[in-house]
């Protein structure tokens, strides 16, 4: 494995930073304290590519690999999180459910408005009562003529309002059967069909999260995205990309935080010196840099598996599961590195704090990763 960036990477990732000082860091707190989710923002991201990363160019996306779409998300996480949650979950969820899995007319159709976000997608796995229990979902989709009629509801839904589309798992056998349950593709324009209450969340607050409703929402067998019960085992390979994007993010935050609270190690005087010599936060710094460079050579793998083709479940499990709680302990010890200020809303490391938990909870909690991983070295 080659582990220098090509240079299609550094010249997306100076891209990005561009595009993030002068659009994204001089509204951060005020997105973060209103909860504002910035369409308008997502939109300038696709006239750049972001949105569309993955999608090949005849779709109208950027047709890159995986390599460059980890620098696409590490790159704005490390200046809002909350933004980079969104463009993970638009690209790898709903684009690329619909890109792994639709037809030609079904690619044709909804690929290049979410390349360019012209349209912002969302994707509905998750009901209250069945987070990681995915197989045990109520909403139900039941046959009548040409059509489907659903009814249920879905939640914890990145852009479960403002979205145009949303790639729905619904019930449409029994209860725990892997093959009981089929994706559909369903514009928001359809009747039946709305997002609900938003959640008043911790952190990456500028990522909107919602409900999605459906009351006797008919969509056309059309609607259908590959085989009628086969919607369960294409989420979890859906997942498996959207692993990476999420360990990706929690890469971003890791960076960010680190940066900060080694800026800040540097510049802060006490004792007449500054508190980077001192050895209690010299070694968290070595502790923050190791664990960085170990979650992005395992993110990188996973990347590379991904970009051959190849099965990525472990790979991707671990690196998420490692990446996202290396974020959480990096951005506790940089509020740390920061004492008092750390704990206020001046200095960035506050929001990279609260931004990092969701990465240990998101497209699959620590604890299932770590059963992901278990099934997978005892076979």
């Amino acid at each position: 494995m080659d582990f220098n960036y090509t240079d299609n990477q550094k010249m997306i990732a100076q891209s990005i930073r561009e595009f993030g000082e002068k659009y994204i860091r001089p509204f951060i707190m005020e997105w973060d304290e209103s909860q504002h989710f910035p369409v308008e923002m997502f939109k300038k991201l696709g006239e750049i590519g972001a949105m569309g990363v993955l999608i090949p160019e005849e779709y109208g996306g950027a047709g890159l690999s995986y390599f460059e779409y980890v620098t696409v998300i590490d790159e704005i996480s490390k200046i809002d999180p909350s933004i980079g949650l969104s463009v993970a979950a638009h690209n790898s969820l709903c684009s690329g459910h619909i890109m792994q899995f639709g037809n030609e007319e079904q690619k044709r159709k909804y690929l290049p408005k979410l390349a360019t976000a012209e349209w912002i997608g969302a994707w509905g796995l998750t009901e209250p009562n069945t987070g990681s229990d995915a197989m045990n979902m109520s909403t139900l989709a039941v046959k009548d003529g040409d059509d489907w009629v659903l009814n249920g509801a879905k939640c914890w839904i990145t852009h479960g309002i403002s979205s145009n589309v949303a790639v729905v798992i619904a019930r449409t056998g029994e209860k725990r059967d892997s093959h009981g349950m089929t994706a559909f593709v369903i514009e928001k324009t359809t009747p039946g069909f709305a997002g609900g209450r938003k959640e008043n969340k911790l952190g990456m607050r500028a990522s909107e999260t919602t409900e999605l409703l459906f009351d006797n929402c008919r969509v056309s067998n059309e609607n259908v995205l590959g085989k009628v019960g086969d919607g369960f085992i294409q989420s979890m390979k859906v997942l498996d990309g959207g692993r990476i994007s999420i360990a990706a993010l929690g890469l971003g935050i890791t960076r960010g935080a680190y940066e900060a609270a080694l800026k800040y190690a540097k510049e802060r005087q006490q004792f007449d010196q500054p508190i980077s010599n001192f050895q209690g936060i010299s070694f968290k710094l070595a502790d923050m840099k190791t664990e960085l460079e170990a979650s992005e050579l395992l993110i990188m793998q996973a990347a590379d598996l991904k970009n051959r083709g190849e099965k990525v479940t472990l790979q991707s499990a671990m690196a998420k599961y490692y990446s996202s709680e290396v974020a959480v302990r990096v951005s506790t010890d940089a509020v740390q590195i920061f004492g008092g200020y750390g704990y206020t809303k001046d200095f960035p490391v506050e929001k990279f704090y609260r931004d990092s938990k969701l990465c240990t909870i998101g497209e699959g909690t620590s604890e299932i990763q770590k059963m992901v991983i278990s099934r997978e070295v005892l076979k």
